[in-house]
């Protein structure tokens, strides 16, 4: 536990404001997936767009943070 939180510190002094606002962006896309209260009719197309955007903004945001530890490990 230790060393995600060093990892995590090292993503954050990596990062900026874009970053940041992709993994506002996640967080809230992956929020809506969790909590939706939409009547059956509109379900699934917010299902879709939020899906959508969870994994627009997931994939480079992970990528980076993988990259991030596979640097610190080789340190």
């Amino acid at each position: 536990m230790k060393n995600l939180f060093c990892y995590a510190d090292k993503y954050l002094q990596k990062s900026n404001w874009k970053d940041m606002a992709m993994l506002k962006f996640c967080l809230f896309s992956i929020g809506i997936l969790i909590g939706m209260r939409i009547p059956e009719k509109g379900k699934k197309k917010v299902g879709i767009a939020a899906l959508l955007v969870f994994l627009i903004t997931y994939i480079p945001l992970m990528a980076k943070f993988i990259g991030i530890v596979i640097t610190e490990n080789r340190e």
